[in-house]
């Protein structure tokens, strides 16, 4: 972008980083190949500080890009991307891949119109996979190298860049019990080991990589026997050969145990991940075999950054905007909903000896590490296995503790079975805590947590809450922790707490009783013009709360008076709306369905997956209400109760909420007002769709010109709609 192009973007000036002297004469991998040694390692520094340069404008992440900068010029000066397929695990360490592969304006990284934080295939030939879930490098790299083989394209080589974080996932176990039996494949897997995922690396694998890292006397001490023992000539390469045959056993001797040999796959390493000379030798020995090889490199996460490097507790993993100099961030972080949980559950643990906290390799970004520091062995983190800490947890309540399992919502997809087959059919009483649900803004389409309503909604027996503020997300902790006999689950998005949103009512459950589960706060109500102003029930899921009750109060003044010749509520005549906010959602409360079912119009705001949301729970529980009061009104009477057919057999439902489809990278209030989910959008939605549900005007064009989610009900008709045809009223 030229000087002169450059523009102001949330306070910052977007202008690109400038790239130093020798990173200038790199526009793609094959110029790489010209650079002496020392360029190399000039280059290597120019690298690092651009990327702190660049990463403190606009925040992402750091600490493991530093870690792989001479990794990464080795593999590209080793293999022949695109040709070769290098494929990056969780792809959160591939900025330096970006820069030699020609793409150098990070002003608006993790950004709309900017690089993306991950692998983009939008972007270059040279990406391929964009997931950024772990350990699914090994998975893609085997059935790349596959299809290679079976075209026989016997030249091209494949390599899988996995980080000992993502070596904790059982996926990747899973792949290299296939990868070993396949041995006629060029299939290069570099372990990049720096002793942490987020945090250190937990598990056995993990003890045996730092028992590696500590023992660098193996390949030294075999190095020494053989340059001994080769230069006395004849004699001494027959003594060589005849000792060779020990070096299994010296392996063992010298290394707790020959772990990746034992795999069945060809081991090379451990191998200074900082020394671009030895990487590429081993880089290049690896590439020569014509089956799958392990290259185990030693990187410091962090490396070449002071603030990184002295940052304990994740090496600045992933940071927000900072001062260069310092590594202090620029704007002080607020409180937020993860600093929430974090006090909640140390208290939880406090009061219950039973709770118990489990994460998957993200204890501090969880909110667990106070818990952690004051009582360690009430954390338990499985490493990035989810699915080993659902069946862990449903055994743990089994014995008589109260596991809370903190995952980030994305990362709950991973263990959907565990949570139905092991959690829920066992009634167990597991409480899930989703940090980052919704739409999560700049780190892209791989880690918004949009599925999680419509996910758990399908499962039999578990209670979901979606608190709007800080009180309603300690009650809903508390209250889940409090059940021990079904699948809790306690979810809020990213970022800082809104101001507190007061309730003026709890909404009455006309069909009697009041379970724990069942309140639904009245946040805002506006009486409307008169008796027969339509009634309007607005539904904010969890966060959306404070922008369902800023449109409440809107759509409650003043209606625009329709031009003359057109559709609309004749006379300016306001709705009455009700704007409510129910504490937990799966399953739907009786109360909501009660108050749903005596409204004209009924809008949702979730921001979950808007198809099997729960704008459709809601809506499926008011169709099977109104015809069972149907039915009995037959026998009965109608016309007696908020459900009775007499009085209106249901409304109609807007759903605003995230279309299924994979959601890019931007903020999340922009995201947010591009699908019509903040006050403004809600607004206009329910203004369009009353406009064409005016009596009077309602007929089959109209209904047809309507989002097929503001349509009716089938077995439903809106309250006093008598002149529209039968198609109308379906």
């Amino acid at each position: 972008m030229p000087a002169a192009q450059h523009r102001e973007h949330h306070g910052r000036t977007d202008r690109p980083q400038a790239v130093g002297p020798v990173l200038g004469l790199v526009g793609q991998p094959r110029d790489l190949d010209r650079l002496t040694s020392d360029e190399l390692v000039a280059l290597a520094a120019e690298i690092r500080g651009f990327l702190v340069a660049s990463v403190a404008r606009t925040g992402g992440h750091l600490g493991p890009n530093l870690g792989v900068v001479e990794l990464t010029l080795a593999l590209h000066r080793t293999f022949r991307s695109p040709r070769d397929t290098i494929i990056f695990d969780t792809g959160h360490q591939a900025y330096v891949h970006k820069l030699v592969t020609g793409r150098q304006d990070f002003s608006r990284l993790r950004e709309r119109g900017g690089l993306s934080g991950y692998p983009s295939r939008a972007e270059s030939v040279h990406d391929v996979v964009e997931n950024s879930h772990a350990s699914t490098s090994l998975s893609w790299a085997d059935g790349v190298a596959r299809a290679h083989r079976l075209r026989g394209e016997e030249d091209r080589h494949v390599v899988a860049v996995i980080g000992d974080g993502a070596m904790t996932g059982g996926m990747a176990w899973e792949a290299l019990d296939n990868i070993a039996v396949s041995s006629d494949r060029h299939l290069v897997i570099v372990v990049n080991d720096n002793g942490r995922s987020y945090a250190p690396t937990i598990g056995g694998l993990a003890h045996h990589l730092d028992a590696l890292r500590t023992n660098p006397g193996y390949e030294r001490v075999l190095a020494g026997v053989r340059r001994a023992l080769l230069a006395q000539g004849p004699p001494g390469r027959a003594a060589y050969d005849a000792l060779h045959g020990l070096k299994r056993g010296l392996k063992d001797v010298l290394v707790p145990s020959a772990f990746f040999e034992d795999l069945g796959i060809k081991y090379t390493g451990p191998v200074d991940g900082h020394d671009i000379t030895a990487l590429e030798f081993a880089l290049t020995r690896a590439r020569e075999y014509s089956e799958p090889v392990i290259v185990h490199v030693i990187t410091q996460k962090g490396r070449g950054y002071t603030p990184a490097e002295e940052h304990v507790a994740d090496r600045f993993h992933a940071v927000g905007r900072i001062h260069p100099e310092t590594g202090l961030p620029v704007v002080a972080e607020r409180f937020g909903w993860t600093a929430v949980f974090a006090e909640e559950v140390l208290a939880m643990a406090r009061r219950d000896e039973r709770v118990v906290a489990v994460t998957a390799a993200m204890q501090a970004p969880v909110g667990l590490q106070p818990l952690a520091d004051e009582m360690p062995e009430r954390v338990v983190d499985v490493g990035i296995a989810e699915q080993h800490a659902l069946t862990a947890s449903a055994g743990m309540a089994y014995a008589g503790m109260h596991p809370v399992v903190a995952l980030y919502a994305t990362f709950l997809n991973r263990a959907f079975d565990q949570v139905l087959m092991d959690v829920a059919l066992h009634r167990a009483g597991v409480t899930i805590v989703l940090d980052r649900a919704g739409l999560t803004g700049t780190d892209g389409p791989s880690h918004h947590g949009m599925w999680d309503m419509a996910l758990m909604a399908h499962v039999p027996g578990l209670h979901l809450a979606a608190p709007r503020d800080e009180d309603t997300m300690r009650a809903a902790l508390r209250h889940a922790v409090s059940v021990g006999d079904a699948p809790t689950v306690v979810r809020y998005p990213k970022g800082e707490l809104p101001d507190p949103l007061p309730a003026l009512r709890v909404l009455d459950d006309l069909d009697g009783g009041h379970g724990p589960f069942d309140a639904v706060d009245v946040l805002v109500e506006e009486p409307g013009d008169g008796p027969d102003a339509p009634r309007v029930l607005i539904v904010g899921v969890g966060a959306m709360a404070a922008a369902a009750a800023e449109a409440g109060r809107r759509l409650g003044g003043a209606w625009p008076v329709p031009a003359q010749g057109q559709a609309g509520l004749a006379g300016g005549v306001a709705p009455a709306v009700t704007v409510v906010h129910p504490h937990w959602v799966v399953p739907v409360p009786s109360p909501l369905v009660s108050a749903a079912a005596a409204a004209d119009l009924v809008v949702v705001v979730e921001d979950g997956l808007v198809e099997g949301g729960i704008g459709s729970q809601l809506r499926d529980a008011v169709e099977t209400a109104v015809e069972t009061a149907a039915v009995r009104g037959a026998g009965a009477g109608a016309g007696h109760g908020p459900l009775s057919v007499g009085a209106g057999g249901g409304p109609v439902f807007k759903r605003l909420g995230v279309p299924r489809a994979f959601v890019g990278t931007d903020t999340r209030s922009q995201l947010l007002r591009e699908l019509s989910m903040d006050a403004e959008g809600i607004v206009t939605a329910t203004r369009t769709t009353l406009d064409v549900l005016v009596p009077g005007r309602r007929d089959a064009a109209a209904l047809t010109a309507l989002p097929w989610d503001a349509r009716p009900n089938p077995a439903t008709r809106l309250r006093s709609d008598t002149s529209a045809p039968p198609a109308a009223r379906a």
